[in-house]
Order: C-alpha cells, then sequence, then structure tokens
C-alpha cells in the first residue's frame, strides 16, 4: 500500500476535502460510539450478507476505530486477514488500541487515501460503512476498491442519501449541508450511481430512516445493471 502522500493530479479541492475529512473525523472519533449502537444491527446484517468464509481476506474502507473487527473476524476466523484503512489518526490510533485489547494478529491498519492508495490485490470481499460518501472522489474510490477484489468477490456498503421520494426530498439541500458538516459528507458524489457505473449493477439490500440509510452489496463480476439497483 503506498504511503498517504499519493494524490491525483491537480487537486486543490481534493487535498482541501481529504484534510477536511481527517479533522472532522478526528474530532468526532470521541464520540463514535453512539454511532456504533445505532448501526450496529445493519452493520451486522450487511456483514453477514457477504457471505465471508473462515480464511478469507477482506478490506475495509474507512475502519474508524474498528467497530466492525469483531464480525468480520468471528467470520474469517484466525487463518483470515483484514486489512483495514482510514485517513484519520485519532480513529487509527482507536482502531489499533481496539486491536491490541482483544489481541487481535490478523489485523494490518494502515493510515492512507482509498482514493488512490494502492491497496494491493487478492481481497475476497470489502466493507465500506458510512465512508464512501465522504471519499473526496466517490467513483474513482469505487474503482480502486473493485480493482483489489478478486473474481465474484462481494462489496458491501452501507452508506447515506438524500430523501428519495415524497415531500421530504425539498429538505435534501438542507440535509446535504448537514452532512457536509456533520461527517465532510461529499455533496458531489453518488455512491449507488458510482457502484452501478463500476461494477455494472448491485442489490439494494434494505434502507432505513426513511430512506436516508441504506445497504447494498456488488460483485466484481456483475457486467449489466439489473432491476435491482432501480
Amino acid at each position: 500500500m503506498t504511503d498517504i502522500e499519493r494524490q491525483p493530479d491537480a487537486e486543490g479541492e481534493y487535498r482541501e476535502h481529504l484534510e477536511r475529512s481527517a479533522t472532522v473525523w478526528d474530532r468526532w472519533s470521541d464520540w463514535y460510539s453512539m454511532s456504533e449502537q445505532d448501526f450496529e444491527p445493519i452493520r451486522e446484517d450487511l456483514i453477514e450478507k457477504l457471505g465471508l468464509e473462515p480464511g478469507d481476506r477482506v478490506l475495509e474502507i474507512g475502519c474508524g476505530p474498528g467497530v466492525n473487527f469483531a464480525p468480520v473476524l468471528d467470520e474469517i476466523g484466525d487463518e483470515g486477514q483484514l486489512v483495514a484503512i482510514d485517513y484519520s489518526p485519532e480513529m487509527i490510533a482507536k482502531a489499533n488500541a481496539r486491536v491490541d485489547e482483544n489481541r487481535w494478529e490478523n489485523v494490518d491498519i494502515m493510515r492512507a487515501d482509498a482514493t488512490t492508495a494502492d491497496l494491493g490485490t487478492g481481497y475476497d470481499a470489502a466493507l465500506a460503512t458510512l465512508s464512501m460518501s465522504v471519499m473526496p472522489d466517490v467513483e474513482r474510490t469505487v474503482r480502486n476498491v473493485h480493482d483489489a477484489l478478486t473474481r465474484d468477490a462481494p462489496l458491501g456498503i452501507l452508506d447515506l442519501q438524500g430523501f428519495q421520494s415524497g415531500p421530504l426530498r425539498l429538505g435534501n439541500p438542507l440535509l446535504g449541508r448537514f452532512l457536509r458538516w456533520y461527517a465532510n459528507w461529499n455533496v458531489d458524489g453518488d455512491v449507488r450511481a458510482a457502484v452501478d457505473d463500476v461494477f455494472g449493477g448491485y442489490e439494494l439490500l434494505e434502507t432505513h430512516m426513511l430512506g436516508t440509510v441504506y445497504t447494498l452489496t456488488a460483485r466484481r463480476t456483475i457486467r449489466q445493471s439489473t432491476d435491482s439497483c432501480l
């Protein structure tokens, strides 16, 4: 994996977004337990849907303080490997503390920009919970993850979106501004569209909180869009 300084060309806005993410998530790192509890059933259901097996090698994008480590490791066992990346130094510190506390020996945590880092190859699955929509270049990140997966390997995403129908859609600009302040949400990014474009389709699993929270899975071998992504 390359170091965190690797950047796309001509990226003033890109770098500003990336550094703002580090600042925002450093700030929230002490309060992430609230999110951990609220989203725990949704995260665990998504991980179960990935169909992980003992010995699998898993990539987690935007691991935060490691809230997904235990359920992933329960599936892949001691013979598996979890590679987790994040850009926030404080989140990385808390993730490392969690690993040390549990004495896990098969978790590798790295500070990296998921959009541009050399993630390596050969992953049997990838996971991104509440992280893909804060990337400075969503589609480029999705493509980077796609290229790291083995054939037929799944990507699971839990993320946020605007209201999808009805009069509540009028509140999407306000929601977008709030999420940008709260989590450095990329208001110009569209995670579902990026996954559809890069993977050729996806399966929308569930929505929650009036449709603003969703989970999906996609596989590298998908080449054509399906009705499930409409």
